[in-house]
């Protein structure tokens, strides 16, 4: 049974985590099963965390892969900063119908109340043609649980709204 906050049912997320590291197996990533955790806590189907390294490329091609599959929620972890290959923003503009610029602030400004530093995050959210929900969101845990405390209550709205629900 889905949770109180989630949606009437488990909506198909995708967790992706973008690292060059942990995609070569150099370093062991904890925000992606942090934010598999919590969504599955809060009601949503999610599927095994994927890594793929930093760059646009990457990042588009794992979104992709993901929509394809039928992902109607996907959440990346990783790339949003100003680092050369931070370009997971740059691969997700290209398959984003409508960006949710005030979702994305609302990340921002969430995170920057622990680390100042958050405000330098590029993270994007926004809906694709079809009707699914992308969210860039920072590659720490912290940033992670953050990020997803901000956006899980809104996800029921989001989501009745795409669907064609009215607004209440």
């Amino acid at each position: 049974m889905p949770h109180p906050e989630s949606p009437d049912r488990a909506v198909r997320t995708v967790v992706i985590v973008v690292s060059d590291r942990c995609s070569t197996g150099a370093a062991t990533d904890r925000s992606g099963p942090r934010a598999a955790e919590l969504l599955a806590a809060a009601g949503f189907q999610v599927g095994p965390v994927r890594v793929v390294p930093d760059g646009a490329e990457s990042v588009a091609g794992a979104l992709g892969a993901a929509l394809a599959d039928g992902a109607e929620l996907v959440v990346t972890s990783g790339g949003t900063g100003v680092a050369p290959r931070d370009l997971t923003p740059e691969g997700t503009v290209g398959l984003l119908a409508r960006e949710l610029p005030g979702l994305a602030e609302a990340l921002r400004r969430e995170g920057s109340r622990h680390v100042p530093t958050a405000v330098l995050s590029r993270g994007l959210a926004g809906v694709t043609a079809n009707g699914a929900v992308v969210v860039n969101l920072p590659g720490s845990p912290a940033a992670v649980e953050q990020g997803l405390a901000t956006l899980i209550p809104l996800l029921p709205h989001l989501l009745d709204q795409l669907a064609g629900g009215d607004h209440h």
